[in-house]
């Protein structure tokens, strides 16, 4: 194997660094086992769940050069082997990258193939002996691609069948010069040339032309890996605004004592903890469906996995866009100071640019939620259809239930995602009437519908948290958590009611557009609350400890 180039010693640190962090905070060695081969953590690798592994990511996103470098490394870059190598292939590869002594990268993005990863040039050929993979092309956007020992490169073996490879850096792979980022700037991004580059046989993973397959189930687990690393690093944006807030004093007292601070401290709180919430959730419902499978059995795994592609993308564009609100808000706090390389928030709305694009772009990810849930349906594992022709008997019938917010706990805003759920059914169900098998082709709507889907799906997780820790604690130890979750019910019901509005009069008109509008009306029916009140509490308990605290 080639070496890496000598500017890998910057990264190589980094890893050195976490593995003595890892050596000194575990007091035995574990022994994991990755098909055949075994790896030792003392010796590097801990053998972790799905869960463990996001908490480790969300405190790594709070530097977020370096959670992109490790990022690649422990994922994208290494589950395709884990997954889809030969037996080979993983007693030589997955050891060393347990040990940090080898680093990954992942090769799928070409200059003329984006989100349209099917559409890539480069090609892979079969020596005439057979034993090799000869490959050609080019690749973009690179990830540890200045350094990386070995890369996962998706390739057409004869030119159609789209596959991938692992490939060893060699004479013929070459590293292009290091982009010049907008964030994001302590990580190695390059162009990759390969020209002639070899491969055994061996190092084919999966099936020819089964590529696709690899690309997608090994997304699905970055995007909520992706999520979790936003969300260690609004931790520390919030906790970083909570402390500037206190510290500056304009008009004789700190800012943190005027009400439109506080709205902004309490705003970035809501949407960090129902981040938060989200996430683990949707970890706890993989793992049980993994749980549910032969450990040793990789395709029944990433099956389970893929039960919750469009959670995964749920995850994936929330949380980037959570993190962007809570940015934005942290410069804005830190007024013009936030402007200035020297504090914490210009870099911070720099380094938080890269999440909406990365993982799949935000506006593919909104097209697969909706699109995931059809196909659900279609297969039968999702009841949608005879749902959605039961809430078309309730959108016709003129009775309207009211609001019961006395029993349970939160039984109100309950009613809201109850609700909240027939608009998104509406919608989706209203779409697929209309438009059938071309479907796919109305983006608007499909973005429109995601939207709804979202929001809803956060709104019933946070009841659920909520509901959890009044349940194991108290309700008056829990009532930040109840008021978060009430102010963001509150405030999501009005942005999927806008949403829905505008995607109903994109698909209908006439009598048919009024019947369905007079049925949101009767589904986003809200008694409004004291958000103002419920904010203030919020953003003052953070303020009198000084730090995030949720």
């Amino acid at each position: 194997m080639t070496p890496r180039p000598a500017r890998a010693a910057v990264s190589s640190a980094l890893v050195v660094a976490f593995e003595a962090w890892v050596r000194e905070h575990i007091a035995e060695p574990i022994e994991i086992r990755l098909g055949e081969s075994v790896a030792v953590m003392g010796a590097g690798g801990l053998g972790l769940d799905q869960t463990s592994g996001a908490l480790i990511g969300e405190n790594i996103g709070r530097s977020a050069s370096f959670a992109t470098t490790l990022g690649a490394e422990s994922g994208i870059g290494l589950l395709p082997i884990v997954y889809f190598a030969t037996d080979a292939a993983k007693q030589k590869y997955l050891p060393k990258i347990a040990a940090g002594e080898l680093i990954t990268a992942y090769a799928l993005t070409e200059a003329g193939s984006g989100s349209d990863a099917m559409a890539a040039k480069a090609t892979a050929r079969l020596s005439d002996d057979g034993k090799e993979y000869i490959l050609n092309g080019e690749k973009m956007w690179i990830t540890n691609g200045g350094f990386a020992d070995i890369f996962i490169v998706f390739a057409k073996v004869d030119g159609d069948k789209f596959s991938a490879f692992i490939v060893e850096r060699q004479p013929g792979l070459t590293s292009g010069a290091e982009e010049h980022k907008m964030g994001i700037k302590g990580s190695s991004t390059t162009a990759l040339v390969l020209s002639d580059v070899r491969t055994p046989v061996e190092n084919l993973l999966g099936e020819v032309g089964k590529g696709h397959k690899i690309a997608f189930n090994v997304l699905n687990i970055g995007r909520f890996k992706l999520g979790a690393m936003c969300v260690g690093g609004m931790k520390l944006m919030v906790h970083e605004s909570v402390r500037y807030a206190n510290e500056r004093h304009q008009f004789g007292k700190s800012i943190s004592s005027f009400g439109a601070i506080k709205a902004k401290l309490a705003e970035q709180a809501i949407r960090t903890w129902v981040g938060e919430s989200m996430i683990y959730r949707t970890l706890g419902m993989i793992e049980a469906g993994v749980g549910a499978v032969d450990s040793k059995d990789m395709d029944a795994r990433l099956r389970a996995i893929e039960e919750y592609a469009a959670e995964c993308s749920i995850i994936k564009v929330a949380l980037s866009e959570y993190c962007d609100f809570v940015v934005d808000e942290m410069v804005q706090i830190y007024g013009g100071y936030g402007y200035s390389a020297d504090y914490p928030a210009e870099r911070a709305y720099r380094d938080s640019r890269i999440n909406r694009i990365f993982e799949g772009t935000n506006e593919i990810n909104r097209m697969l939620i909706p699109g995931r849930l059809m196909k659900s349906a279609l297969s039968g594992n999702l009841p949608l259809l005879p749902a959605a022709q039961a809430l078309m008997d309730e959108v016709l019938s003129p009775q309207i239930q009211g609001f019961d917010d006395d029993d349970p706990l939160l039984a109100a805003e309950q009613k809201l995602t109850t609700n909240a759920k027939k608009v998104a059914l509406m919608t989706l169900g209203t779409a697929a009437q209309k438009y059938m098998m071309k479907l796919g082709e109305q983006q608007e709507i499909l973005m429109g519908i995601a939207d709804i889907i979202m929001d809803t799906y956060a709104m019933e997780t946070a009841i659920l948290r909520a509901r959890k820790l009044a349940a194991s604690q108290s309700e008056k130890a829990a009532e930040r958590f109840i008021d978060m979750t009430r102010v963001f019910c509150n405030d999501a019901l009005g942005r999927i009611e806008t949403k829905a509005k505008n995607t109903l009069a994109g698909m209908s008109e006439g009598d048919e557009l009024r019947t369905l509008l007079a049925a949101l009306r009767r589904f986003t029916k809200l008694q409004p609350m004291n958000t103002i009140a419920a904010r203030q509490r919020i953003a003052d308990d953070m303020i009198a400890a000084n730090k995030w605290i949720y």
